[in-house]
């Protein structure tokens, strides 16, 4: 940059010379003559180097920072700001239960119609239905993923199969080892109340479990019962712990139980039935209180005049079951589209601490709790 090549320039284009400033300014910019953070010279300097007045300049550099060049400090001057490159990243979808558990695709979607998601692409893998298919294609498509490199992995760890524990590992292993970043949908892998250093989105399982058994023992509910599948994952724990919390925080003299097992066995539910004799039941999810509720019908129980029924997830058909489901709902699109930004986020800042983001939820109340129900 020189006086005379500005100076002669707007002359012979007839373009005001601050507009030819900030040109000569502008491509020494983008060119790299400057780069990002570095302070331009003066305006003083300016002026002498163009031979230009201090008004002149003045309106030069507001341009470069209407442009988003430059950024002025009081009484420090103006600073190069180089906008961020335009990136179009590739992302893998891990989540072995698509499919099989109804929440994810709503989180699926939330994830894409992010803002944050506009130029980016989300590849989709499937699992195979059986419990050694679904660990072998999970690592199986990890590794895909690696091969690939994509720009990170949403992951819903694995449930329900007895190797989920180490396949769940070894996935999160391979993924870091490759430095592909993981946001963790929905879970942790690791037990409750153990914590990894990843980012996961989710619920507050144990105040939601906390809330829904309270709302039973509120209904008139004394003896409350907590079912599940077995080998479910970390958030069953935390929503066995809020239940007992709640139990105890009510007075409740039934200490309260956990058990798990198939509740379309009838051995199993007449088991439940005979040995605890429970007036309410909270089900680790909707899936297990739709099949639990049918079982119920078949062996004469009322709901929920005889066991009350409450659960998690609130899925499309909770209110169509024969006796309309009382659960707590999960915004899905908002653990989707946190999940997206909190991606993004971890890209930016690979180094910091792992953070759980914890979405709203609220109690839906229906029928099966023995309320009238108001949705």
């Amino acid at each position: 940059m020189t006086k005379a090549s500005v100076a002669s320039e707007p002359a012979a284009k007839k373009i005001p010379l601050h507009r030819a400033i900030y040109d000569d300014l502008s491509a020494a910019i983008r060119g790299g003559t400057y780069r990002d953070g570095d302070r331009l010279p003066s305006e003083t300097e300016l002026c002498k180097q163009y031979g230009a007045s201090r008004i002149t300049v003045a309106k030069a550099i507001q341009t470069l920072q209407t442009d988003g060049l430059v950024m002025r400090r009081a009484g420090s001057g103006s600073y190069i700001q180089l906008p961020l490159p335009t990136a179009t990243y590739q992302f893998g979808l891990l989540i072995p239960e698509l499919g099989n558990t109804e929440i994810f695709e709503p989180i699926c979607q939330g994830i894409m119609r992010s803002p944050e998601a506009k130029s980016h692409s989300l590849i989709w893998g499937h699992s195979m239905p059986g419990e050694g298919e679904r660990e072998a294609s999970a690592l199986s498509l990890c590794r895909q993923f690696i091969q690939q490199r994509v720009a990170g992995v949403f992951f819903a760890p694995l449930e329900f199969t007895e190797g989920k524990d180490r396949i769940n590992n070894q996935i999160v292993t391979e993924l870091r080892q490759a430095n592909v970043p993981i946001v963790l949908l929905d879970r942790c892998y690791y037990p409750y109340p153990k914590r990894s250093n990843l980012d996961r989105v989710g619920i507050d399982n144990h105040r939601a479990s906390f809330l829904v058994t309270q709302h039973l023992w509120q209904q008139g509910a004394r003896r409350i019962v907590f079912v599940a599948r077995l080998r479910s994952a970390s958030t069953m724990v935390e929503r066995v712990s809020g239940y007992q919390f709640a139990l105890r925080e009510c007075g409740s003299d039934y200490y309260g139980a956990a058990l798990y097992g198939d509740v379309e066995d009838t051995a199993f539910v007449q088991r439940v039935l005979e040995t605890e004799q429970p007036d309410g039941i909270v089900c680790g999810n909707d899936l297990t209180a739709a099949r639990l509720m049918r079982k119920l019908i078949e062996l004469g129980a009322r709901v929920p005049e005889q066991v009350r029924l409450v659960s998690f997830d609130d899925v499309h058909y909770a209110k169509f079951l024969p006796v309309p489901l009382t659960t707590i709902h999960q915004n899905c699109g908002q653990i989707g589209s946190t999940a997206m930004a909190l991606m993004l986020n971890r890209m930016e800042h690979p180094q910091r601490p792992g953070v759980d983001v914890l979405v709203p939820f609220e109690l839906v109340v229906r029928e099966s709790c023995g309320s009238p129900g108001t949705q």
